[in-house]
């Protein structure tokens, strides 16, 4: 199929003209490849992690090991999808330099989307290797993210994914 704009279009989830190794609070959400409950069930309110779930655990915890700018805050694996709270730190060798715009097939050291690729690729690679299915899709393309603006909306954040599992009946990415 030839390329047609109006129907090939993707458009950014990022703010426009954001720096997104800024310091700060950002709120993320990945779903898995055709949203298979693939990280576990819910029992009782209670996640119980697969293998794979797991996995999404361990890779999630080790972010800071990686990139140390990057402090870990609420987190949830569901069966299928994530949510975490990344809190960027200042970084007085990045502060130092102008921000830099990330585009296609340049990313950004540091940045949030940089993160969220390392951390859905360690994923993917560590999944893959289990299951022995060396290329198979984890994650739908891309992810959510909220920048956190205020102390107020960061609490209630941390509340939504403390609950989520106890909502994962009437949750839209269940289904």
């Amino acid at each position: 199929m030839k390329y047609d704009s109006d129907i090939h279009h993707r458009r950014s989830i990022r703010l426009r003209g954001y720096d997104y190794t800024r310091a700060g609070a950002y709120f993320v959400t990945a779903c898995t490849y055709a949203r298979d409950c693939l990280f576990g069930q819910i029992v009782g309110g209670e996640m119980r992690l697969s293998a794979h779930g797991v996995i999404a655990l361990e890779c999630w915890q080790a972010i800071p090991q990686h990139c140390p700018h990057a402090d870990l805050d609420a987190f949830v694996v569901v069966p299928n999808h994530m949510h975490g709270i990344l809190m960027l730190v200042d970084d007085a060798a990045r502060s130092a330099h102008p921000p830099a715009q990330e585009r296609f097939g340049r990313p950004v050291a540091g940045s949030l989307p940089t993160i969220m690729r390392l951390y859905k690729a360690a994923v993917t690679r560590r999944i893959n290797e289990l299951r022995n299915t060396s290329g198979a899709p984890v994650w739908q393309r891309n992810y959510y993210e909220h920048i956190v603006r205020d102390q107020a909306s960061l609490g209630r954040i941390r509340a939504y994914i403390a609950n989520n599992p106890l909502r994962w009946a009437i949750d839209r990415l269940h289904h």
